[in-house]
């Protein structure tokens, strides 16, 4: 038996996105910048695939900037807004919760004389839109605060945050790689200002993202060349990945709200019995998260051998994101949420999709307690 539960590492394409992409591979192969038939026909592709991403975001066309994915996306904004405002300030906020493609970037621009301020969560992975308000100074020009979070799947206050963000006359920046395309977002109604997608989370094809940049907005490219994408991404675009991009956002619309109905279910029959198991527990918050998210954390049990377990068993799950699960060092994620590094070492992340069903969480529930009751007898942290 072969089961997938680690949907908010990477999804599978969806074959009808595989169908409408293959074209752009072998017959409409032009280069949308081209003035001939074969470009134009690109070119349509591409500004069709733009208008389909932005509908979703009740975005316009012309706002949405396509990348090879988040961590462009996400290094895009942070920088492009850095450099190109830095005659106002220097002072970024941030969260201790983001992914590494928000951390790292702001980290760098820390080396370039920029001041990052990296705001404390609650034990549930929450900002406070409060707190956010308070560390605002004069020389604040970006807030950078996830939608919801990678590993534990806590959805954030974002249109809170963006309506102080809104009033400050300060850029807000979120990263909806894992939300978008599970929950609604109206970048408008939630006074975004740039906002980071990735294809390959909603069952689109890999390196392909896009940045929605609301019209206005100062942003520095961070390719320069050819003046691709409204000159913000230098490169010929990647049409059939985009086409793909497009295509999945298209299906979203449509099954979107029916697919979280079913993987809610599916998430709190997991989360309500795995938490049976003795000394387990819920990361994130219990109700404000990602419909497809359940992570938990085992006292005296290591996570990387729980993986390795569950895999033998023919289930394929995570300690947490999949772009740093070859770490060794506990998820500042967990730490922040005030987890003990032993504590945090016994995570699992457990993230669902289209294709999951009540047998595939039935055998998970009936083999999780089995291999974690084996791991304990043999841990070395049990008393």
């Amino acid at each position: 038996m072969h089961i997938y539960m680690d949907y908010a590492a990477t999804t599978p394409v969806d074959p009808r996105v595989l169908n409408v992409m293959k074209p752009y591979f072998l017959e409409k192969y032009g280069n949308p910048s081209s003035l001939h038939s074969f470009g134009r026909e690109a070119n349509r592709a591409l500004e069709e695939a733009r208008a389909n991403v932005a509908g979703l975001i009740n975005a316009e066309a012309n706002e949405i900037v396509f990348t090879s994915g988040g961590t462009e996306s996400n290094n895009l904004a942070i920088k492009g807004v850095a450099f190109a405002n830095r005659d106002k300030g220097k002072h970024i906020i941030t969260s201790a919760i983001e992914h590494d493609a928000v951390i790292e970037p702001c980290e760098w621009l820390e080396k370039q004389g920029f001041d990052v301020t990296i705001l404390p969560v609650d034990k549930y992975g929450l900002v406070d839109p409060m707190e956010v308000e308070k560390a605002i100074r004069k020389d604040t020009i970006l807030i950078s605060i996830m939608m919801a979070n990678n590993e534990i799947g806590t959805i954030q206050a974002t249109e809170k945050i963006g309506k102080i963000c809104s009033e400050k006359n300060v850029s807000f920046h979120t990263d909806a790689v894992q939300a978008f395309g599970k929950i609604p977002i109206d970048v408008k109604k939630m006074n975004v200002d740039l906002l980071t997608a990735s294809a390959h989370k909603l069952y689109g094809p890999k390196g392909v993202g896009c940045l929605y940049v609301r019209k206005g907005v100062k942003i520095e490219p961070l390719l320069h060349g050819g003046g691709h994408e409204f000159g913000l991404r230098s490169t010929t675009e990647n049409v059939a990945g985009i086409v793909g991009f497009g295509a999945a956002t298209e299906f979203r619309k449509k099954e979107m709200k029916p697919e979280a109905e079913k993987l809610k279910r599916l998430r709190d029959k997991l989360i309500k019995n795995v938490l049976k198991i003795e000394h387990s527990h819920l990361n994130g918050h219990p109700k404000l998260r990602l419909p497809n998210n359940a992570n938990f954390w085992f006292d005296f049990i290591e996570g990387e051998s729980l993986i390795m377990h569950l895999d033998a068993k023919g289930i394929a799950a995570s300690t947490g994101s999949a772009c740093s699960s070859k770490s060794l060092g506990p998820s500042h994620v967990l730490l922040a949420i005030g987890l003990r590094h032993e504590q945090a070492h016994g995570s699992l992340r457990l993230t669902l999709g289209k294709y999951n069903s009540d047998k595939d969480v039935n055998y998970v529930l009936k083999v999780l307690p089995e291999i974690v009751e084996k791991l304990r007898k043999i841990s070395p942290f049990k008393k």
